[in-house]
């Protein structure tokens, strides 16, 4: 039986989970669009701009687990790049597929648009080698293994790949190859896999004082469930970077908080930096989840659990896959008693305010906190929003997404409309800021065109809060033109029913809350905030960045200058 390649690729995206395709079309990736409109179980859905579409894809691959997006060669390919370079950072597994010119062109080095205009048809992939963990250009004669080979390291290493397909060969025809693609792990040579666990159930076994740190390559590769067990059943209490919100029920007894190096709470820093039997897994330490780097682990009692590799106190185990291991050492390791009782979280309650009182952030979260509710999807710009979500509580089944590490503002938006997509029955809520929503506010009009349903706040500060935190409070450099936000819903001419408001004082904020379940449609609720009103620990994240970025005196030589500058923009509401 014979297979068109372009058909194939999608017979393979299907095996992955993948029902939608993001992109933009342009005349190199038409032939494979055609064939994706004539398929039943993929829908292609065209994008404003092709950095949104990487944004999207990501969004979608967080609930999904993998997802795909398409563009034409050249200037489609870069104008995605920052979104696939953010999903490699945050082990986001994304297909790209690009669209290039037909096959003979390229291997003659033919002069055409979308090109340098120099021949030159290998600059795109090296720079896709940057940011994909695996990339082919497909030919008739390699498609069928090239396909399942780049695909398969997408599933194996939950990074982007890149697919260069040419346009005269979507619809050659190749033969269909009878098995499916292999999404399975390689198997752990046994007596290795024994002596790993064998080893960690001996140091667990003798800790006085063990912990786990979990980061977010534990929920990326599926594991949450197995740490929960053995903290469970050994008693092991566990923390989660900043870069890991709610990957494991908060509300768990043996949950003692994030840890984020010296900017953590006393008891969890204790619980962390005290343990002598600390097992990390996933962890990462990079300026976002240390406190920028004010963390203080002894190597000497740290275990480093990574998804295909094992360091016990500095003995290294090559080749453990993190499942299988934790598989076994739930099987093996001897239970253990709780030594001391964990610390109760306490519940906190909005504060007594009038209800004509202006809106600030530390009000606005109180009441956030409480709205927030089972299986939702909850999404935080970085800024303001992130930061704040990161400090509460959020319900065991909620499911939370950022983008702390690559932190390209403008992401959530689009994250959104590939979350929507993913998970279309669950209530997805979004929050972010005014100078990030400019960003990518197109994404809104596919939002609405697609009938989606999501709940969003806009917190409008007057433009870069958190730039304005690390430097140029006054400065021109961090203002932006105020829109009227709620209008732009209108503007882009969704048929379905949208409800948009604007919300200024406490009063107004309890009133929308309290009615947002009367209404079955889009929510776009501004919020007005001061400008230099934010979260206390994104105020203190912002002074120890400065200081890092420019130098004690660099610092201190800026603030001054910028303090003696007169203001040149008012921010007003």
């Amino acid at each position: 039986m014979f297979i068109e390649i372009g058909d194939f690729l999608n017979l393979r995206l299907k095996q992955m989970g993948i029902q939608h395709l993001f992109g933009v079309p342009g005349d190199f990736n038409l032939s494979y669009l055609e064939q994706v409109e004539a398929d039943a179980q993929l829908e292609f859905i065209g994008n404003c701009n092709e950095l949104n579409a990487a944004y999207a894809a990501d969004g979608y691959a967080r609930i999904n687990g993998f997802a795909a997006l398409t563009t034409t060669y050249g200037v489609g390919d870069l104008s995605a790049m920052n979104g696939i370079a953010g999903a490699y950072a945050e082990n986001v597994p994304v297909v790209h597929i690009s669209g290039t010119p037909p096959l003979h062109v390229v291997q003659k080095g033919t002069l055409v648009h979308h090109t340098l205009i120099d021949g030159n048809y290998d600059n795109i992939m090296n720079c896709m080698k940057e940011f994909t963990v695996a990339q082919t250009r497909l030919t008739p004669a390699n498609a069928v293994s090239e396909i399942d080979r780049v695909l398969r390291q997408c599933f194996l290493e939950r990074r982007p790949v890149h697919i260069q397909l040419a346009s005269d060969i979507t619809h050659v025809k190749i033969e269909l190859t009878e098995r499916s693609l292999d999404l399975s792990y390689p198997t752990v040579e046994p007596e290795l896999l024994h002596s790993a666990v064998s080893k960690l159930c001996e140091l667990i076994a003798r800790a006085k004082r063990p912990a786990l740190l979990i980061d977010n390559e534990a929920s990326v590769f599926g594991v949450t469930s197995l740490l929960s067990d053995l903290s469970q059943k050994c008693a092991i209490p566990f923390a989660s970077m900043l870069t890991a919100k709610n990957i494991m029920d908060e509300g768990s007894a043996r949950y003692v908080g994030t840890y984020v190096g010296g900017a953590s709470q006393p008891h969890v820093r204790h619980t962390i930096e005290q343990s002598d039997c600390l097992i990390g897994v996933g962890v990462r330490f990079s300026d976002v989840g240390t406190g920028v780097f004010t963390h203080q682990i002894a190597t000497e009692n740290y275990i480093e659990i990574k998804p295909y590799g094992l360091t016990i106190f500095g003995q290294d185990f090559p080749g453990i896959e993190i499942g299988q291991l934790l598989v076994e050492l739930n099987k093996k390791v001897a239970p253990r008693k709780l030594a001391q009782p964990m610390l109760e979280t306490q519940v906190q309650q909005p504060p007594d305010v009038s209800e004509q009182q202006k809106l600030s952030q530390d009000i606005l979260w109180h009441y956030v906190e409480r709205f927030l509710k089972e299986d939702d999807v909850i999404i935080g710009e970085v800024g303001t929003s992130n930061s704040a979500l990161s400090g509460l509580k959020l319900p065991a089944t909620a499911k939370y997404i950022a983008q702390p590490l690559w932190g390209s503002i403008g992401y959530t938006l689009p994250a959104l409309l590939g979350s929507l997509l993913a998970a279309p029955e669950r209530r997805q809520i979004l929050f972010m800021g005014d100078g990030s929503f400019q960003l990518t506010v197109q994404e809104l009009s596919t939002i609405i065109r697609h009938g989606l349903k999501p709940i969003i706040f806009l917190l409008n500060n007057g433009g870069y809060t958190i730039e304005r935190l690390i430097m140029g409070e006054n400065a021109a450099y961090n203002d932006i033109q105020d829109w009227n936000y709620t209008e732009i819903p209108r503007v882009f001419n969704g048929s379905q029913d949208y409800k948009s408001c604007v919300v200024e004082t406490v009063g107004q904020l309890k009133q929308v809350l309290d009615n947002m379940h009367q209404f079955d449609g889009m929510s776009f609720i501004e919020l007005k905030l001061p400008a230099m009103d934010a979260p206390f620990s994104l105020k203190k994240f912002a002074s120890v960045i400065a200081r890092f970025d420019y130098g004690d005196r660099g610092y201190e030589i800026l603030k001054q200058r910028a303090q003696a500058l007169p203001c040149k923009k008012a921010i007003s509401f």
